[in-house]
């Protein structure tokens, strides 16, 4: 049924309550998860910092998604399941525009991710990557919602 399993992570929460039921859906299926992790480096730095700055605080966050990756793929392969990473580097794309994009490059059979469950001026406000991906996804997406009442 589902063979490639896309799973955005992003290091909350919610992310890895999604990382954990596409491990389930995946472990069941016999399939392959492709993780991603969407960084947008060059958004932190202020206009005023200096180049040498600039470059520390692009490069910790490369760092630091990579990281991250190393970590849910090792739960991952330790779980049994094949898997692949790729740390994507946007300037101006939303994560959710480069999730659907790879989820399309990588002829997704389903994208597998959680979500904070905002709702109201929070989600409008901060905006909502799951929404954006569930309106444009080419194939099926699974909402994890993270349970946590706070």
């Amino acid at each position: 049924m589902y063979s490639r399993i896309l799973v955005p992570i992003d290091g909350s929460v919610a992310s890895a309550r999604g990382l954990d039921e596409a491990m389930d859906l995946a472990g069941h299926l016999q399939a392959r998860m492709q993780l991603v992790h969407v960084v947008e480096p060059w958004i932190m730095v202020t206009v005023e910092a200096m180049p040498a700055t600039v470059h520390q605080v692009a490069e910790d966050i490369r760092k630091i998604g990579g990281a991250l990756l190393q970590e849910c793929k090792d739960k991952v392969t330790n779980a049994g399941i094949e898997v692949d990473v790729e740390l994507i580097e946007t300037l101006g794309d939303s994560a959710g525009e480069c999730i659907v994009k790879k989820a399309r490059e990588m002829d997704a059979d389903l994208i597998v991710c959680g979500t904070h469950g905002r709702r109201g001026f929070r989600r409008l406000l901060m905006g909502s990557d799951a929404e954006y991906i569930v309106r444009r996804a080419p194939v099926p997406v699974l909402l994890v919602r993270n349970q946590d009442p706070s």
